[in-house]
């Protein structure tokens, strides 16, 4: 079946090309969507080639620090915060971090090992908005709520966060492998305002556990967060180490 190419060479003419993402499919590294496609669970009509879009930006305006939706994991790996960096540097390997994209973390399809992977604790920790466009035009709003609603007809454009002053810490549990993988993940990030908590790897998205906000009691992430059981760890494993690494990313914070 023949696939109409499209290739935007601006983020303005990604988001016109998307539209409402009515038979779009969007393409940036390829990680994820090309063993789809092999697989056959994936045949595109319309494929939305983002390598040229310049969404690969990262840089900092005031007091935001703007990441564009095709800024590699290998560039975040590189980068200067903190937090990014640590996650997005154990993702798979070196040939994937150079190709996946930050976008594509964030809309792996439900069931796929990544969507419930590396980048959202992170991002939900540092408190990052996700800017995207789709029906009813471009929207920003707190990562949370954007990985807990439909993301299949929204093209993500880029998300931000603010910078200045905060403590960090983070604690992950991994299977080992030629591509590594997450079982589960937390990250921890306080300003002056207050805590937030992170936790990925343990369900279909990420989410942030206000529970552990309110209380630091490292047990409280189960209210909050509900471990499924995949081929990497059971349900019963995720439910006995989640604390556990809660109170390791909390303890760094700590010490900072």
């Amino acid at each position: 079946m023949a696939v109409e190419t499209l290739v935007p060479a601006t983020a303005d003419e990604a988001a016109t090309l998307f539209g409402d993402g009515e038979g779009i499919t969007v393409v940036a590294g390829g990680t994820i969507l090309m063993p789809l496609i092999n697989a056959g669970q994936v045949a595109p009509t319309r494929a939305l080639l983002l390598h040229r879009s310049g969404l690969d930006a990262i840089e900092t305006v005031g007091a935001v620090v703007r990441i564009g939706a095709a800024a590699t994991l290998e560039a975040l790996a590189r980068g200067s915060e903190e937090l990014l960096a640590r996650f997005a540097s154990e993702v798979a390997d070196g040939e994937v971090r150079r190709a996946a994209t930050l976008g594509g973390n964030l809309c792996a399809p439900p069931g796929a090992v990544v969507s419930r992977g590396d980048l959202g604790a992170p991002l939900v920790a540092l408190g990052a908005r996700v800017r995207s466009t789709g029906a009813g035009g471009e929207r920003t709003e707190p990562i949370e709520d954007f990985l807990a609603g439909s993301r299949n007809d929204r093209l993500v454009l880029g998300v931000e966060y603010d910078d200045g002053e905060r403590r960090v810490g983070a604690a992950t549990m991994r299977r080992r492998h030629a591509h590594s993988y997450s079982i589960a993940n937390v990250a921890v990030c306080e300003r002056p305002d207050g805590l937030r908590v992170g936790v990925s790897g343990v369900g279909d998205t990420a989410v942030r556990c206000r529970s552990v906000e309110a209380s630091r009691e490292p047990v409280d992430v189960l209210r909050d967060v509900e471990p499924v059981d995949d081929a990497l760890a059971t349900a019963a494993y995720r439910r006995e180490i989640l604390p556990l690494l809660v109170r390791r990313a909390l303890d760094e914070l700590e010490t900072r």
